[in-house]
């Protein structure tokens, strides 16, 4: 009876209207109605059968700025506009597990109805910083370089920085393959179409698809509808953590989140600030990336979301928040993609602030001894290469220069490898034994 009671005081017994004004570019103006921000609403249309939906996004000089889902063609002066109470709800379940849906959780990979078991707020009350289990076991991902030199817990956030071309879908297609995580979600934000299929086909697999969630927004779609599919993945992912569950959700990309934000921060009345964008952005960003992490009990969310550095410029405005909101970042270098050398990751440049809180001292003092090797080799690496070095100046030196093709093969690694975490840690060991530099050499 309570349930009823509660659903009943939920329902609006008194339609809240109002009629379009405007329609500029891909923002709709309205008197009425008397909706909050975020809110869904529906716009009839004359001749259509059914309406077009769009979310309120912002007030000025007393009316409401609106975004619509889909195309805006059809909305015409006048047209009613109805509040319909929700702030946006997103279904989940098991049903969901291999399927690939778009922002709304609707299936767009023509294997029919997906069968939902509850619904969950796209933006819950966020969780008290003291309601939250601490972050204390590893996350295995498969690969080599993450593993023993940047490795990563269970419930961390990190940034993947990468420019176009260097393998960054390569590499979440190992991740989402590799990682000891019993449920993947992944959003693909704002990627080609194209891009989308040779994803899901070429790196993911049937394999990796049997136990993730895919989540797409294109390209093509409205800045409204990238930003929920962002949200949506978190929802789906947070499902899942709520049942005990280690999930792993990547996000590729939390630049054109940021983007789409943008767009509709401009479209609201917001002023642009640093590079155009609008102040909602960077205060938008730590509250969806806040949501990942472990539950009070058992479950957690490692997030993985990518950043795409423009002109591989690691200190834009996105970057520069993102490095202050997350756990640590992997840098993909260019020049080290250019030479055939995958994953492209700069260990040097890379960080996971986890590391240590998760790692033995034994294999601690193996990743500062490799970190001090690879770090002496290229403050020398000119030297090395135009033949100036001369053997036997610096022993330590010389070692590395000999133990190079060794530290070569170590990072690389094929895309259909998975390597064990203790594997990968005691490789590490047998390397760093052969080169012998000290930790501030």
């Amino acid at each position: 009876m309570k349930s009823l009671v509660d659903a009943i005081r939920r329902t609006e017994t008194v339609a809240r209207v109002g009629r379009v004004v405007s329609v500029r570019g891909a923002t709709i103006e309205a008197a009425g109605p008397a909706a909050r921000v975020g809110e869904v609403c529906s716009i009839e249309m004359a001749g259509a059968e059914m309406p077009a939906f769009a979310e309120v996004v912002g007030f000025g000089d007393g009316r409401s700025v609106l975004m619509p889902y889909g195309d805006a063609g059809g909305i015409a002066v006048g047209s009613r506009i109805v509040a319909m109470g929700s702030t946006g709800e997103v279904p989940v379940g098991p049903g969901l597990l291999g399927r690939v849906v778009d922002a709304f959780a609707r299936p767009v990979d023509d294997r029919g109805p997906i069968v939902s078991t509850a619904r969950r707020p796209l933006k819950p009350a966020p969780v008290g910083a003291l309601q939250r289990a601490r972050v204390e076991a590893p996350m295995a991902t498969g690969v080599k370089a993450i593993d023993s030199l940047l490795s990563l817990a269970k419930g961390q956030r990190i940034g993947l920085f990468a420019g176009s071309g260097v393998g960054k879908s390569s590499l979440l297609g190992m991740l989402a393959r590799g990682a000891f995580a019993p449920v993947n979600v992944i959003a693909l934000i704002g990627e080609r179409s194209r891009e989308v299929r040779e994803f899901i086909e070429d790196q993911l697999g049937p394999e990796g698809l049997k136990r993730s969630v895919v989540v797409v927004a294109t390209s093509a779609e409205s800045a409204i509808v990238r930003l929920r599919a962002a949200y949506t993945a978190t929802a789906i992912a947070e499902h899942f953590r709520d049942q005990g569950q280690d999930v792993l959700l990547t996000m590729d990309s939390l630049t054109r989140f940021a983007m789409a934000r943008r767009e509709v921060g401009l479209a609201a009345g917001e002023p642009p600030t640093a590079r155009g964008y609008t102040p909602s952005v960077f205060s938008e960003i730590p509250q969806l990336c806040e949501r990942c992490g472990p539950a009070a009990a058992s479950g957690s969310i490692t997030a993985i979301y990518t950043v795409l550095v423009e002109g591989d410029d690691l200190n834009e405005p996105v970057s520069d928040t993102v490095r202050g909101t997350l756990d640590g970042h992997i840098v993909l270098s260019r020049d080290l993609a250019h030479a055939g050398h995958y994953p492209a990751i700069d260990v040097l440049k890379s960080i996971s602030r986890l590391h240590g809180a998760i790692s033995d001292p034994a294999h601690l003092a193996a990743a500062r001894s490799f970190g001090a090797a690879l770090s002496l080799y290229e403050r020398n690496r000119q030297l090395v290469e135009i033949g100036a070095y001369r053997p036997g100046a610096n022993p330590a030196l010389d070692r590395v220069v000999d133990a190079m093709p060794r530290i070569e093969a170590f990072l690389t690694q094929r895309l259909a490898e998975r390597v064990e975490r203790p594997a990968a840690i005691e490789q590490l060991r047998q390397l760093v034994a052969t080169l012998e530099v000290p930790h501030g050499h």
